[in-house]
């Protein structure tokens, strides 16, 4: 009787120790299924700043400037010659044409640098007794030239106006430069930057966190550059033009969408 009864302790200490055993196998469970929930609400902010589905995304605009000086000068010149005929028009003015050309080329400006962008022959006509009356023709050709030394280049534009004379105008001036994409990545660079300090402001102040950059895209679109009519330049008597090319300034535009997570 003794045996059993020590038989049935033993048991029973088994079993107590199979459930003990098991409730701590349960409990370790239970911690590993927070640990996995917290790991996967850590996870969640990234999961929302995303670029795709409905995740919130911030949009943001930057403005940017670069400045230089230029090193490129275009000029335009009109020549224009009248005659009593068409083709007596068009000779004269091809031979001033020839002479600005030669006055160009000994300034140093190669051929490949003027173009023709311009030729007009018109009919000319006069009232004395209120019925028009053709008393002529007049030819006007126009050409740009490209002056790559713009500390030379009012001397070029002098001797153009005094090879030619009267029949010379200076229409317009403009500077440019040789190598624009410094200038131009400068005001790029410049607009980016401003459009990410804005972006983290914004989101600071909704408390929210910058997730990645969605799209950033160039708004600005080529323009004109600073150019400036003179006919000052007109007539024999002109003297060498004192040209300041001065500052120039390229500004640029960008639009940057970032995804926002929490």
């Amino acid at each position: 009787m003794d045996e059993q009864q020590e038989a049935g302790r033993a048991g029973s200490g088994h079993r107590t120790f199979l459930v003990i055993a098991l409730a701590a196998g349960l409990v370790g469970a239970a911690g590993l299924g927070v640990a996995l929930t917290g790991g996967a609400a850590a996870s969640s902010p990234v999961a929302l700043a995303s670029c795709t589905g409905s995740a919130p995304h911030l949009t943001v605009e930057g403005t940017g400037q670069g400045s230089g000086t230029p090193d490129v000068l275009s000029a335009v010149f009109g020549f224009s010659t009248t005659a009593s005929s068409s083709a007596a028009a068009l000779s004269q003015n091809n031979t001033e044409v020839a002479l600005a050309l030669q006055a160009l080329t000994a300034n140093g400006v190669a051929t490949r640098d003027t173009q023709t962008t311009g030729l007009n022959l018109s009919a000319q006509y006069a009232s004395p007794h209120g019925v028009p009356t053709l008393v002529g023709y007049q030819a006007t050709e126009t050409i740009t030239a490209t002056l790559r030394k713009p500390s030379t280049a009012g001397t070029a534009i002098d001797d153009v106006v005094n090879a030619t004379g009267n029949a010379a105008q200076v229409n317009s001036l403009t500077f440019s430069f040789g190598h624009p994409a410094v200038v131009q990545d400068e005001a790029r660079t410049a607009a980016v930057h401003q459009a990410v300090a804005h972006a983290e402001a914004m989101a600071a102040a909704a408390g929210r966190k910058l997730g990645p950059v969605c799209s950033l895209t160039d708004n600005t679109q080529p323009t004109g550059l600073q150019s400036f009519g003179s006919d000052a330049a007109s007539g024999a008597s002109a003297t060498a033009l004192p040209l300041e090319p001065g500052t120039q300034i390229e500004s640029d535009q960008v639009t940057m969408v970032y995804a926002l997570g929490r």
